[in-house]
């Protein structure tokens, strides 16, 4: 957490150096799910609902480029079977590669870049029959089901959207998860995250 924070505090400074950083919120649903393999085995869940939200930062690089990052709740998870299901929840840190080109009454957001993620919390929820039962996901207490995740997660993120020179903005995004989740990786064992999302925000 130390270390992604001062991620933010050099990026911020960097945004002054280069000239006015613009700041602003954003919401909006997140669609996510995992892919999972195991003894060969590979399969990717069921989607659930989860919410992305957060303060952002572009930062001017040259004109028409900047740095799109921030700080956000990205809650994820994956849906196994109808008896499987966790829910995750990360605060992340976006590095995207913006492009934004004036179009009509504002400029479009193009861009694309690395994220990480540190795992707030999670849990594992199993039903057999009438029995329900639940681990958190992140703890060792995960190690019964053999399912603890490591809270560390990153990879690769994606945003399309329109700005609108009031300040409202609108778009997609989508993040692809490229570290291996899982803390026991025996049998060629891992889990990888995925969302996508619509977001709407405000830039000041």
């Amino acid at each position: 957490m130390k270390k992604v924070l001062l991620s933010v505090a050099a990026l911020m400074i960097a945004g002054i150096t280069f000239g006015q950083a613009k700041f602003g919120i954003v919401a909006g649903p997140n669609f996510s799910s995992a892919t999972t393999k195991s003894a060969g085995d590979k399969e990717t869940g069921d989607l659930i609902v989860g919410v992305r939200a957060g303060v952002t930062a572009d930062l001017p690089l040259a004109d028409e480029f900047f740095i799109g990052t921030g700080l956000l709740f990205a809650g994820k998870g994956n849906k196994a079977s109808d008896n499987f299901k966790t829910t995750l929840s990360y605060l992340q840190l976006p590095i995207n590669f913006l492009f934004k080109p004036e179009v009509g009454n504002g400029w479009l957001n193009l861009g694309a870049g690395p994220y990480v993620a540190y795992g707030l919390g999670g849990k594992h929820k199993g039903t057999v029959g009438n029995v329900s039962a639940e681990w958190k996901a992140f703890d060792d207490e995960s190690n019964i089901i053999n399912g603890k995740l490591k809270r560390f997660d990153a990879g690769l993120g994606i945003v399309a959207g329109y700005e609108l020179k009031a300040g409202f903005n609108f778009g997609i995004n989508a993040d692809l998860g490229l570290v291996n989740a899982y803390d026991n990786t025996d049998n060629d064992r891992s889990w990888k995250n995925t969302s996508f999302g619509v977001y709407v925000g405000y830039k000041f």
